[in-house]
């Protein structure tokens, strides 16, 4: 995970999407908005059993695909997301989640400081392709 998570080299999961219809045929792409900042934190997925206690409790909480359950963003280490708004695309087949960091911290990487980042923390070179660390 460590050169997938903090290498300089493209390695895109073109493959993911295949993946996910196989093992959770019942999901949706969720993409997650920092309320404040209006940075994008991460795109996941939900099923409806997510999707309804994410409503209920007002906690960000997803579908694992990897895992095949649910998943409270942030609840293994206490950065937890409260849910702002839901908003559903115009074939109501994908969401966006706006949500505020309870702590402040976002992804489940950190820089070299020890501080957690936001998941968007490398820009891709166009004419090399490589990945520059914006918050190494």
């Amino acid at each position: 995970m460590k050169a997938l998570e903090e290498g300089n080299e493209l390695r895109l999961d073109f493959g993911k999407l295949a993946k996910v219809a196989e093992r959770c045929p019942d999901v949706i792409p969720v993409a997650v908005q920092n309320a404040d900042t209006r940075e994008v934190i991460l795109v996941a997925y939900t099923n409806e059993r997510a999707m309804r206690q994410t409503m209920a409790t007002r906690t960000l909480t997803l579908w694992s695909t990897s895992r095949n359950e649910l998943w409270e963003k942030g609840k293994s280490s206490g950065e937890t997301f409260e849910l702002v708004e839901a908003r559903v695309n115009c074939e109501q087949n994908s969401l966006l989640y706006v949500v505020r960091p309870r702590r402040g911290a976002i992804c489940h990487t950190k820089n070299r400081a020890g501080a957690p980042r936001n998941c968007y923390y490398r820009r891709i070179n166009p004419d090399t392709l490589a990945l520059e660390n914006l918050d190494p």
